[in-house]
C-alpha cells in the first residue's frame, strides 16, 4: 500500500472545533426553547405564522445536529480508505442543511396557500402571539452574530452556513410579527402571508447552500483572489522561476492544489526537491491550502516549448511525449 500524503501540523485546529461545538450547542439550547414557546404560543394565540415559525426553529436542532457530526468526523485524519482526510464532511453537512432548510420552505409554503384558499377559516390572533414573535426576533438576531463571530474567527464556511440558517430565523420572525400586527388591526390574511413570505425566504437560501454545497462536493476550484495568492506564494520561493498548470479543488474549507514548477534544469534531483518541498511548507502555512502537489520541470525546457507552441497550448511535461525535433 502506498504512503499516506503528509500534512502540515498547522492544518490540525482543536480551536476550531472546540468553538464549533461550543456555538453550536448554544444554538441548540436557544432552538429548543424558542421552538417549545413559539408552537405552543402559537396553538394557543392561533397563529400559523407563528406556529411555522416555530417549526423553522425546530428544523435548526436537526442542522445543528448535523454539524457536530460533522465536525466529528471532519477532524479525523488521513486513514487508507480517505488519503486526504475528511474534510469534505463539511460539505456533506452543509448540502444536508441546505437540503432541510429547502424542504421546511416548501412546507411552509405548501400550508400557507392551503390556508389562503379559504379565509374565512383564519382566526384572529391573540395579542400574545405579538409578543412572542418579538422576543424571538431579538434571541434568534443575537444568536447570528454570535455564531457568525465564532465562524469568521476559525474560518468554517459551515458554520457560516449555520449562522446564516439562524439569521433566516430572525428575518423569518420579523415578518411573522408584522403579520401578526396585521392580524391584529383586523387583517387577519396578514398572518398566512407573513407564513408564506417565510416559506419562500427559508427555501430560497436553502437552495442557495444547497447549490454551493454541491458544487464543492464536485471539485470547484479556488476563487480568483485564492489563486492569485496562491501563485505569488509560489513564485515568491527562492529557486522557483516560473509555473505552470495550477490548479485547485476545495475540500471542506481547505484547498488541494496542483502545481508544475519550472526550475533550473542544471541543479541536483535533491536541490530541485528542497525547492518543491520549500514551496508546500510556504503555502500551507499561510494559506487555507491542505496539501500541495508539485511536479518539478525544467525551466529551460518550458521556455523552448513556449516559443514554439500556440497560443493556449498545453504546456508538455517531463511525463508527456515530446514533440519530434
Amino acid at each position: 500500500m502506498s504512503e499516506l500524503p503528509e500534512f502540515p501540523e498547522e492544518q490540525a485546529t482543536p480551536e476550531r472545533e472546540a468553538a464549533t461545538r461550543r456555538s453550536t450547542w448554544v444554538s441548540v439550547a436557544v432552538n429548543v426553547c424558542l421552538s417549545s414557546a413559539q408552537i405552543a404560543a402559537g396553538l394557543w394565540a392561533g397563529s400559523q405564522a407563528l406556529i411555522a415559525d416555530g417549526i423553522h426553529s425546530l428544523s435548526d436542532l436537526v442542522s445543528d445536529f448535523v454539524v457536530l457530526l460533522a465536525v466529528h468526523h471532519s477532524k479525523k485524519g488521513p486513514d487508507a480508505d480517505h488519503q486526504y482526510g475528511h474534510q469534505r464532511y463539511e460539505n456533506v453537512a452543509a448540502m444536508v442543511i441546505g437540503g432541510l432548510l429547502l424542504a421546511v420552505g416548501i412546507g411552509m409554503i405548501w400550508a400557507a396557500v392551503h390556508k389562503l384558499q379559504a379565509p374565512a377559516s383564519i382566526p384572529a390572533v391573540h395579542l400574545l402571539a405579538l409578543w412572542v414573535a418579538l422576543g424571538a426576533l431579538a434571541v434568534k438576531e443575537a444568536l447570528f452574530r454570535y455564531m457568525l463571530a465564532v465562524a469568521e474567527r476559525v474560518r468554517s464556511s459551515l458554520l457560516v452556513a449555520n449562522a446564516w440558517h439562524a439569521r433566516s430565523d430572525a428575518a423569518s420572525s420579523l415578518i411573522v410579527a408584522l403579520g401578526i400586527g396585521g392580524n391584529l388591526l383586523g387583517f387577519p390574511l396578514l398572518d398566512p402571508v407573513a407564513a408564506l413570505v417565510v416559506g419562500l425566504l427559508v427555501g430560497k437560501m436553502g437552495w442557495s447552500f444547497l447549490w454551493n454545497a454541491l458544487h464543492d462536493l464536485t471539485d470547484r476550484a479556488a476563487s480568483e483572489e485564492q489563486l492569485t495568492a496562491i501563485s505569488a506564494e509560489i513564485l515568491a520561493t527562492p529557486g522557483v522561476l516560473g509555473m505552470h498548470e495550477l490548479r485547485t479543488r476545495k475540500t471542506g474549507d481547505m484547498i488541494l492544489v496542483d502545481v508544475h514548477l519550472e526550475i533550473d534544469g542544471t541543479i541536483t534531483v535533491a536541490e530541485g526537491h528542497a525547492i518543491a518541498s520549500q514551496v508546500r511548507k510556504n503555502v500551507t502555512r499561510r494559506h487555507p491550502v491542505l496539501y500541495v502537489m508539485t511536479h518539478v520541470d525544467p525551466a529551460e525546457l518550458v521556455d523552448s516549448l513556449r516559443q514554439e507552441s500556440s497560443p493556449g497550448d498545453v504546456l508538455p511535461t517531463l511525463d508527456t511525449p515530446l514533440p519530434a525535433r
